[in-house]
């Protein structure tokens, strides 16, 4: 049973073969996959499958704060597992990569912010949208030349 699975037990979802197709897809997942995504990797799995299927499971997993949503500028949805650990995203933009991170000395200092601002942390989320270093300096030199 995936750690999705579980999830689902824990909070009482009725679990179908679909959705427990669906939820193992998602906890296999090594990137942020779409909708679309999803739902071609559950038809491999099993064919009866609906897109329709995938987005209302997708919504009952979101409402159930097991999956977490995002939005990392690329016009579409993508989802992972809420995660048991913090962790923040830094996106490729060129190839739409996620690369998740956890850096002590970016949590200790959002916490500061929002001390020294009057407030007590309680969540965030920390998205950083670059280009590989060789990218730049492959670009430089094409100008030089």
């Amino acid at each position: 049973m995936s750690r999705l699975e579980r999830l689902c037990f824990d909070r009482g979802l009725k679990m179908t073969e679909q959705r427990r197709v669906i939820a193992r897809v998602l906890s296999d997942a090594t990137d942020h996959p779409d909708v679309e995504l999803l739902y071609r990797r559950a038809t491999e799995i099993d064919s009866r499958i609906s897109i329709a299927t995938v987005y209302r499971t997708v919504r009952l997993f979101e409402e159930a704060n097991i999956l977490e949503k995002h939005d990392f500028g690329d016009g579409r949805a993508r989802y992972e597992e809420v995660p048991e650990e913090h962790h923040d995203h830094l996106i490729d933009i060129d190839t739409g990569k996620v690369i998740e991170f956890s850096n002590r000395e970016i949590e200790a200092l959002q916490h500061k912010i929002a001390e020294e601002l009057g407030y007590r942390l309680i969540d965030h989320r920390l998205e950083l949208y670059g280009v590989p270093l060789d990218r730049d300096q492959n670009a430089k030199r094409g100008k030089a030349r």
